[in-house]
């Protein structure tokens, strides 16, 4: 059996990294699995460090796909990436999340007669302005196997006619990397670390990543959601990895931060747990972050309207603040005034996941 694993941005490679390791745990005859690069994301340079602090292989074949528009990143992901299983003939792709390169790579996949599997299948935020949205809708519409993280998902998989038996509840690959990576750390000399100093000389400290469209491309919602930030940051400090994007839009729109929070180039992951496990509260709006802070039980405020997340609501210790300055600061006096939410870790969030998809795949009798 030859399977593929897909990863276009760095958090793919996180949600893929727990099922190489268990992959690479397993003795099973005529098993082969190669890592598939799509270059969808060249913000940040994938060193050979990142590869080695995640303790997986750089990757086995490279796209190149770049930037550009949805439909041009996608065609160029697809088009290299048919040419690969052309020539490779896997039996299995394996993709993670709601990326342009989840979705490109498994049409081409279904086209070929070759079997997807995807990773967070059956999440839904309702809400089709989110190019993500659409991804994760063709994506289920064309897999075969379906590792869902939560029950909404199989409610979800249900509802659109999937059937029952190709829907694997298995939990979550970004929380199994979560428990390995926060292991690893603290069995790591803290000032080894290029942030040690600067959480060293914070008593306290809030967490914060921003980046997508809806929030910073808008010069009106970006400036309210920095208003909120500089405000809050008066009474508690911001530690803000920023992102490219999100640079290039504040300084475009001439969007002055205070000197209270605090700007960092991009982080790995490791570096960035460091900071957001003993944070007061994170805000974000991004969909792994919801899920970690949930996981570790730290407060969390979601900068956005919706979220493909609902456990972490129902469950966790997230909260939608929407992308305004009245509701994040809102949110932020409950939290100074004590009221912060109570979580649980969700089910099947144990650090297994991987080792659940694995033996799904392994098992599949229709490949073997």
């Amino acid at each position: 059996m030859k399977i593929f694993l897909i990863a276009g941005a760095r958090p793919n490679f996180m949600k893929i990294a727990p099922i190489v390791r268990a992959l690479k745990s397993r003795s099973v005859h005529g098993l082969v699995w190669k890592i598939v690069h799509t270059g969808q994301h060249y913000d940040y340079e994938m060193s050979q460090t990142f590869f080695d602090e995640l303790e997986i292989p750089e990757p086995d074949f490279f796209l190149e796909a770049g930037s550009g528009s949805h439909a041009r990143q996608t065609a160029k992901i697809m088009v290299a990436f048919e040419k690969v299983c052309q020539d490779e003939k896997p039996d299995i792709v394996v993709v993670v999340g709601d990326v342009n390169s989840t979705l490109a790579c498994s049409v081409v996949a279904k086209k070929l007669m070759i079997k997807v599997a995807h990773v967070e299948a059956g999440l839904r935020s309702f809400d089709l302005s989110m190019p993500e949205e659409i991804n994760r809708m063709v994506t289920d519409t064309l897999s075969d196997y379906f590792f869902v993280t939560e029950k909404s998902g199989i409610d979800n998989l249900l509802k659109e006619g999937k059937p029952k038996k190709k829907i694997h509840f298995v939990g979550h690959v970004m929380i199994d990397n979560l428990f390995y990576q926060l292991d690893r750390l603290n069995n790591q000399d803290p000032s080894q670390l290029s942030t040690y100093d600067l959480k060293k000389n914070l008593e306290k400290y809030a967490f914060l990543t921003l980046h997508r469209p809806s929030n910073v491309d808008d010069r009106a919602t970006l400036a309210d959601i920095a208003t909120a930030l500089n405000e809050i940051s008066a009474k508690v400090p911001l530690v803000f990895p920023i992102h490219p994007r999100t640079k290039k839009m504040l300084k475009s729109f001439d969007i002055k931060l205070s000197q209270n929070i605090h700007l960092l180039e991009p982080l790995g992951f490791r570096e960035s747990l460091f900071l957001w496990k003993d944070a007061i509260m994170v805000m974000t709006d991004s969909g792994g972050l919801q899920e970690e802070t949930t996981a570790l039980g730290i407060p969390c405020f979601t900068i956005r309207e919706n979220t493909e997340r609902p456990i972490t609501i129902e469950e966790g210790t997230n909260t939608l603040v929407g992308n305004s300055s009245k509701g994040i600061l809102e949110a932020f006096k409950k939290l100074e005034q004590g009221l912060q939410k109570e979580g649980k870790i969700p089910e099947l969030w144990d650090g297994k996941a991987s080792v659940r998809i694995v033996d799904v795949l392994l098992n599949a009798k229709e490949i073997l």
